[in-house]
């Protein structure tokens, strides 16, 4: 019996009226914690979710990223569904899941397939749908940029793990940050909120910079921390703060 499930109320306030048949429902009646309902449907919903600093939409990549992170599965089909009725494309999704199993981990990424699938499969998504394994129009490559990356990880880790660097180059920027079928802000928009959510703050400098050189807005990105507080948690937020500090004080200079 899954009892932790998001009050109708909430998903009413977070997503349009259309929406609301995919709304889930609890299987008691008995509220556990009244405070926690309360606030789920005040602020998180009623107030968080409708603040337009960042959209419905992006809001919807951000609190799938931080799940899948987390590995907290029992949410992912209502907030795939929260997702879709925002304006998240099949494919976008897709390829978030594709995408995280590298910067999340394999198992984080594949263990939230299932529930995926279940809210595709119950609307209708046909796999033709799904971004192709091999896309034939692969977005070009900053190749100053991804040179002066490479030496970077290659002078201070060739000597670690060859491996590594060479799956870096090889599988994640020339070809996943490639690939067309999630944008470039949309693929750093998803790489930070995971980082965030994993606690993963030494890495959220240079993603954070790329984000906003893809288009991230300061006022995106601070909606984004706003956002992960109540899904990732307090503390791992205010840990992430400074390094995101920086990089915006950075930015204005």
């Amino acid at each position: 019996m899954k009892l932790a499930t998001i009050p109708a109320i909430a998903l009413a306030a977070a997503v349009p009226a259309a929406a609301q048949d995919h709304a889930p429902t609890s299987e008691t009646k008995m509220t556990v914690s009244p405070a926690l309902q309360q606030t789920t449907e005040a602020e998180l919903f009623g107030r968080v979710w409708q603040n337009d600093q960042l959209s419905r939409r992006d809001r919807g990549l951000v609190t799938l990223a931080a799940l899948i992170a987390r590995n907290q599965t029992a949410s992912i089909d209502q907030y795939a569904a929260i997702a879709l009725d925002a304006g998240v494309k099949p494919a976008e999704i897709s390829e978030t899941l594709y995408h995280l199993a590298f910067y999340a981990g394999w198992q984080n990424a594949m263990e939230a397939v299932p529930a995926v699938a279940k809210v595709f499969e119950e609307r209708g998504i046909e796999q033709s749908a799904m971004p192709p394994v091999d896309s034939a129009d692969m977005l070009p490559l900053d190749k100053e940029a991804e040179a002066q990356r490479q030496e970077t990880v290659s002078s201070n880790f060739g000597n670690v793990s060859q491996g590594v660097v060479t799956d870096t180059t090889d599988l994640l920027f020339q070809d996943l940050w490639l690939r067309p079928a999630l944008a470039p802000r949309d693929r750093s928009l998803v790489t930070v909120a995971a980082l965030i959510g994993a606690g993963h703050y030494d890495q959220i400098t240079f993603h954070l910079n790329r984000a906003m050189d893809n288009g991230l807005t300061k006022p995106e990105a601070s909606g984004m921390l706003h956002h992960l507080a109540f899904y990732a948690g307090w503390p791992k937020v205010f840990s992430a703060m400074p390094v995101a500090k920086k990089v915006f004080q950075s930015r204005e200079n």
